[in-house]
């Protein structure tokens, strides 16, 4: 078991997320193979994670993965790397409709993980270790084994929050408003559009004590898993999956199953490229609406279409989903899309739909088996307006879907719709040998 640490924090904004990533980097900077992983459904912290450490950051999600999934994700993804560090998601006990399911302290202790707790000083002083105090009492199953105050307004104002600590404190970060994260509709601006967090290790080289954080990441547990074996086929089914600034939201652990169902993926751009010599294609969510230009320019867009026409399977999800409707309206210009849903898309001015999903295949004819079931996650700020007559074929027990519970647009051999679903196997097995019985055909 490799030592492993999670950065959680008391509520979101309090400033886990930069603190994360600097950790991160100061340990990449010391030589140290690191494997980073996010609590929860996150598609764009984790590409500041991949960026920093140069390996792919995993989302660890109990609702969507369950307890041995996490384990089994923890584990895999670690292997080879010195050390893990876990950014956690919202305030620490933060889960599901008010429960524990799903929160980062959920999650370390399913890993039996060391916790770091983010605690926002602004504004307070001796009150803040009162905080701490109520954080470390409160589930005597996670294990918090410090602190590292944020926001500190001097020299002075950590001696008095140190005092009266209530737990061994990690580092008095100072702050440091220049060096924010700008923010967008769906969340933090994406690892290629800054380097703020990079850019603020050296503040927690000096305000910190990361020997000391090393050191309590060694007290992690034995974590034990079952292996996935990768199927063999004689014949692969080769797969594009859309991959640049337009269409970056996917679950790595997507691509495993995917591959170990016998898929080979091949990953193209949008924006930029010729679609690609392939059996299916794959367009994950992302910022299709911040790309209306360039995406209308594209070769792909009007091949995109005709490869739908002519049977090639298409799965899509989210942004996916927009780029595969007629048009996107935003700030009031409209922009053709590719045209094979029947829908039309808006950008409004507030979400639409955010929490997660838990789906079923009620449809005899989609991509994969009726009867199939998964879970994942929604959060978009675009509305579809599908023509009447289309089919769903997915019937959601949680979450909203394209429209009132219901889900993925089908037609022909492509299925779009809002949900992230994070792929179970038989998901992915299903998926791909449908893909494989049509190309047969």
């Amino acid at each position: 078991m490799i030592p492993a640490i999670i950065i959680a924090g008391t509520h979101s904004g309090c400033g886990k997320t930069t603190i994360s990533g600097a950790l991160m980097s100061a340990l990449v900077k010391r030589g140290l193979n690191v494997q980073p992983f996010k609590v929860g459904p996150d598609f764009i912290d984790p590409t500041h994670h991949t960026a920093i450490c140069g390996r792919h950051s995993r989302n660890l999600d109990p609702y969507m993965m369950g307890e041995e999934g996490v384990r089994d994700t923890f584990v895999r993804a670690s292997a080879g790397a010195d050390i893990a560090v876990i950014e956690g998601v919202m305030g620490l006990f933060d889960g599901l409709e008010g429960e524990d399911t799903g929160s980062t302290g959920h999650v370390a202790k399913i890993l039996g993980c060391p916790v770091v707790l983010v605690v926002d000083a602004k504004g307070a002083s001796r009150s803040v270790n009162a905080q701490v105090l109520g954080f470390t009492s409160f589930d005597p199953d996670v294990n918090i084994g410090g602190v590292i105050f944020n926001r500190v307004g001097s020299k002075r104002h950590g001696e008095m929050i140190a005092a009266s600590l209530a737990a061994p404190a990690f580092g008095y970060i100072p702050w440091e408003k220049e060096r924010c994260i700008e923010s967008r509709h769906l969340g933090l601006r994406m690892a290629h559009e800054t380097s703020s967090i990079s850019e603020f290790r050296g503040i927690l080289e000096e305000n910190c004590d990361i020997d000391a954080i090393i050191g309590i990441a060694k007290s992690t547990f034995s974590v034990r898993t079952s292996e996935t074996e990768r199927a063999e086929r004689t014949h692969p089914v080769w797969i594009g999956v859309a991959y640049d600034a337009a269409f970056n939201f996917y679950y790595a652990d997507n691509f495993d199953r995917l591959r170990n169902s016998g898929a080979e993926l091949v990953f193209f751009s949008p924006l930029t490229d010729s679609l690609p010599d392939v059996d299916a294609l794959y367009f994950g969510g992302g910022y299709p609406e911040l790309h209306c230009a360039e995406l209308a320019r594209s070769p792909c867009r009007d091949a995109v279409k005709k490869a739908a026409d002519s049977g090639m399977p298409i799965y899509a999800e989210c942004g996916g989903l927009t780029y595969l409707t007629e048009s996107i309206e935003m700030d009031g210009t409209t922009t053709r899309m590719c045209g094979v849903i029947p829908a039309e898309t808006v950008k409004m001015g507030r979400f639409q739909a955010l929490g997660y999903v838990d789906a079923g295949c009620t449809a005899a004819d989609a991509l994969f088996p009726r009867g199939t079931v998964y879970r994942g996650h929604e959060f978009h700020y675009t509305r579809v307006d599908a023509a009447a007559d289309v089919r769903f074929a997915l019937e959601l027990k949680r979450g909203r879907g394209i429209e009132d519970g219901k889900d993925g647009i089908y037609l022909q051999n492509v299925l779009a719709g809002y949900t992230h679903a994070y792929f179970t196997d038989p998901f992915a097995a299903g998926l791909v040998d449908t893909i494989r019985s049509v190309n047969r055909g």
